[in-house]
Formats: structure tokens, sequence, C-alpha cells
């Protein structure tokens, strides 16, 4: 099952909740003033390790090393 991100407009409250698929668009209750709150979009960054075992950024998604804007952890320094 995945994990929604939830924003509540009543009470401005963010939560999250394990859900099935099924139930992607449908509202979940606020936990603390109990009105339905709409799901709001996800973001993240996605690793991936290379050949040599290092963490590198998956293209397209946003994410950098440590800080560093290169895209290529190999080339920051320790």
């Amino acid at each position: 099952m995945p994990i929604y991100e939830y924003i509540c407009s009543e009470c401005d409250s963010k939560f999250e909740q394990l859900r099935p698929l099924s139930q992607y668009g449908q509202a979940a209750d606020c936990p603390k003033c109990h009105k339905p709150a709409r799901r709001k979009m996800s973001t993240f960054a996605c690793f991936s390790a290379s050949a040599g075992g290092m963490p590198r950024t998956v293209p397209g998604t946003g994410g950098s090393c440590s800080g560093c804007s290169s895209g290529n952890c190999s080339t920051c320094a320790s």
C-alpha cells in the first residue's frame, strides 16, 4: 500500500496516510479536525547506486549529492 500526503484546507494540517491504491483519489479525514483533507502532490529526490556503489542522482528527479550541483557524486569532495 502506498503512503499518500494530505493537507487539510480547514485547519492547514499536513499528514501522511497509508491507503490502498484503489483509494488514491478519495479525501482522507484529517487527524486533527476530522474534516475531509485533499491529497497533495508528493515531492521527493530519487537516488540510485552507480556501478562503483556510490550514490548518484537519477536523471530527471531534481535531486543532488549533499549540496553538490554536479549530479555525479564521484566528483564531490568527501
